[in-house]
């Protein structure tokens, strides 16, 4: 599969900091160091127990204003580990490993 030039992509794991052990893959995760958090679909938060533990307001790129939860988790990628809050994704939403998991990782 070939990528559109200027974007790359990741696999990464995540996990629930209440409960390590146990880790879910997403593959060809979207790199985007203009989103702030990681967004994450919503049924692989919620398959490992990840909480929803606030709701936020985030303008996308074109202006549209969502409200979206999130949550703490662990991302695994490149033999490192990050915690940071995560977005919980609905569907439509786009996969992305945001700028703070990114420094996270280092």
């Amino acid at each position: 599969m070939r990528d559109e030039m200027g974007t790359l992509r990741i696999d990464i794991e995540i996990e629930n900091p209440q409960r390590p052990g146990e880790k879910r893959l997403l593959p060809s995760v979207l790199v985007d160091t203009g989103a702030e958090l990681s967004w994450l679909p919503a049924a692989v938060l919620e398959s490992l127990g990840i909480a929803r533990q606030d709701q936020r307001w985030f303008r996308q790129a074109g202006g549209t204003v969502l409200e979206r939860w999130v949550g703490p988790a662990f991302i695994h990628a490149g033999g490192k580990r990050a915690t940071d809050d995560v977005v919980f994704g609905e569907k439509g939403d786009l996969v992305l490993l945001g700028a703070r998991s990114l420094e996270g990782l280092n």
